[in-house]
């Protein structure tokens, strides 16, 4: 017989959200979307032009399957991993994966730890947090997820200490989403050594680490080479790199020779490879066009700002500033329009049903994007939250 044969109710957050704009939009709400996670417009426009000088290439190699390499774009994982990481790697300090993007791998890591034939126990920082990883390790039968403690007290860094007996791998996302929180050295070198010391393999999404503000956000291919024991991996994406390159699935991952190795040999398995084309015109936009990748950081800093002293002039408290990407995390509301709040969905959706403006409910939070052009929808986003009349009694 026909149907699902997956569990009810198997929806994440993100899916969640889509939907309920969907309905919003249908039922005539015009929506004032702070939900999106990525950026809007094209790619720029140095990439653009060069992916599509690559298309019309005679070459080969520009049209057929990458695998783990890249024969189109020599050298791309080195390349790219160098735009992000300012220290040198010694000879067999490390190795290098071209990828199609980060969310493809997420699931791969428990199985580059072995979860197909052995129980893996994976820590995540998902709550609140995107939780592809967890996702992942739900279609894992073997694979057992906890999420770490994240919080405004510990800055969403969790310590070293919150990592279970029995964890095989940590996978964590730094620059933080949805807090925008940052990895610094300090932090990064006590947890190095304390997944060194235990046998922990550690990794690190870094899909925001371009749009960090400030020197005190490390990406963790700058710490890790120092603790030779230590099984690690990190991965880069162009995704916000270039403007929006969500849909160009261009990525690259560096990490210690093991864990790339068993990255390797589990994705050499399933997967083909990114597409050259874009990988081409990726490379032409971190090699000559850095001033204009340095507009975009500053242009979603200056929204973070006034997104900040509209909604804390109208009363919302903010989780923490944020140190990098394109998020604002807030304390959901106790009560709004005149009620009592029973949740951050609660919050979200009222929001969105009464005001048309939408966020993405991480309980107890609420985020807002600044991915939409909010100086422009400034005014109107200050009339939806006088409109809640929010307050945290």
């Amino acid at each position: 017989m026909r149907g699902s044969r997956l569990p009810q109710g198997g929806e994440n957050v993100l899916q969640t959200i889509r939907a309920k704009r969907a309905e919003a939009e249908a039922s005539g709400i015009r929506l004032l979307d702070l939900s999106i996670g990525e950026p809007k417009g094209p790619a720029l426009l140095s990439a653009r032009k060069a992916a599509a000088e690559a298309v019309m290439s005679e070459e080969e190699a520009m049209h057929g399957y990458q695998y783990n390499a890249s024969p189109a774009v020599p050298n791309f994982a080195q390349r790219f991993i160098q735009i992000h990481v300012k220290r040198s790697f010694n000879e067999g300090e490390v190795d290098y994966l071209p990828i199609p993007g980060i969310k493809p791998m997420l699931g791969l890591l428990p199985l580059a730890c072995g979860c197909a034939h052995q129980e893996v126990t994976v820590a995540t920082t998902t709550n609140p947090g995107y939780p592809i990883p967890a996702d992942w390790c739900g279609y894992h039968p073997l694979a057992t997820q906890y999420a770490l403690k994240m919080n405004p007290d510990n800055k969403f860094r969790f310590s070293a200490q919150d990592i279970s007996e029995g964890t095989g791998l940590a996978m964590m996302n730094y620059p933080h989403n949805p807090s925008g929180q940052v990895a610094t050295e300090d932090w990064l070198r006590e947890l190095c050594a304390a997944c060194s010391e235990r046998g922990i393999r550690l990794f690190n999404d870094a899909a925001y680490i371009v749009l960090s503000h400030g020197d005190e956000s490390l990406a963790l291919s700058e710490v890790a080479p120092d603790y030779p024991d230590l099984s690690w991996a990190e991965a880069f994406t162009a995704a916000k790199l270039i403007g929006n390159g969500t849909g160009w699935h261009v990525g690259a991952m560096v990490g210690s020779p093991d864990f790339i190795g068993d990255l390797k040999e589990v994705k050499g398995k399933t997967d083909t490879g990114f597409v050259a084309p874009m990988a081409a015109g990726v490379v032409a936009a971190f090699e000559n066009d850095q001033e204009t990748i340095a507009l975009y950081r500053a242009m979603y800093r200056s929204r973070l700002s006034l997104l900040i002293r509209v909604l804390t002039g109208q009363g919302m408290r903010l989780a923490l500033e944020p140190a990098a990407g394109f998020f604002t995390l807030w304390m959901a509301p106790t009560h709004a329009f005149g009620r009592k709040m029973e949740s951050a969905e609660h919050f979200n959706f009222m929001m969105i049903e009464e005001t048309g403006l939408a966020g993405v409910h991480f309980p107890p939070y609420v985020r807002y994007a600044v991915c939409a052009d909010v100086e422009a929808m400034g005014a109107e986003i200050d009339e939806a939250f006088k409109k809640a009349k929010v307050s945290y009694d």
